[in-house]
């Protein structure tokens, strides 16, 4: 069977409800792909997100997920909704599926339409270069980009997300996220980068920007979570709105 074939289910709840089954089998699967981790890091780190998007497979095994923390703050008297990603990894034999992307958009187009008229930013660390490529595949405009300069209030915006939630650690002349020690960072074998992705324009500028990824640092990125800042694909995830919640 092709892999991108497989039967694959996404749900999104809030992180509160996730029982230690859960978890240990989210934890299960990051570690396969990421190295310099361990549980209770991992379990920190979620109590940090307020929901979770997961993907089981045929047999209703936990076999992707993402995390997200939903929450508002006040930047130069407007008020700005912020969806920051957290970890994100997908079984290798479901790569190239797109269950748990659509069932993201479909989430954050939820979000928008319960405030449409506050701002809505997805603000992203990228430790990799196939999720900074997801930028480029869901919307038109992102920052930092390739041939297009960061205008000032979006880098001041995201200078002020990035030194609140990480401090020190954000470069702000690099744009990126360095710790003393890395927080988690891809296994030798997936951070490898082919040639044919290198000549990518997206995947050539992740890597000028963000040359230590390798070693666990992160490229801080952002993006308006608005229709008409969405791909034609995108943007009929988002409208649809259909995603499914779990209840206590």
């Amino acid at each position: 069977m092709n892999a991108r074939s497989l039967f694959v289910t996404p749900l999104v709840l809030d992180t509160a409800l996730l029982d230690e089954a859960q978890r240990r089998a989210m934890f299960a699967l990051f570690e396969r792909y990421y190295d310099a981790t361990n549980y209770p890091r991992f379990l920190a780190d979620l109590t940090d997100k307020s929901h979770v998007l997961l993907l089981h497979d045929e047999v209703g095994a936990v076999c992707g997920f993402s995390t997200m923390a939903l929450y508002e703050r006040d930047f130069r008297g407007t008020r700005v909704r912020v969806l920051f990603s957290g970890d994100t990894v997908v079984e290798e034999r479901h790569w190239g599926q797109q269950a748990l992307a659509f069932a993201w958009l479909r989430f954050a187009g939820e979000l928008k339409a319960q405030q449409p008229d506050a701002p809505l930013y997805w603000f992203l660390i990228s430790k990799g270069h196939r999720t900074y490529r997801y930028l480029a595949a869901f919307s038109r405009e992102f920052y930092p980009a390739p041939n297009r300069a960061t205008p000032r209030s979006t880098a001041e915006l995201m200078a002020f997300l990035a030194r609140e939630r990480f401090g020190a650690a954000y470069d702000s002349a690099a744009g990126v996220l360095r710790f003393p020690e890395s927080l988690g960072h891809l296994r030798d074998t997936y951070a490898v980068v082919p040639d044919a992705h290198r000549r990518l324009p997206e995947v050539a500028f992740f890597l000028e920007r963000n040359p230590g990824y390798a070693h666990g640092e992160e490229l801080v990125c952002l993006c308006e979570l608005a229709a008409e800042n969405l791909q034609p694909i995108a943007r009929r995830a988002f409208r649809a709105r259909t995603t499914v919640k779990a209840t206590a």
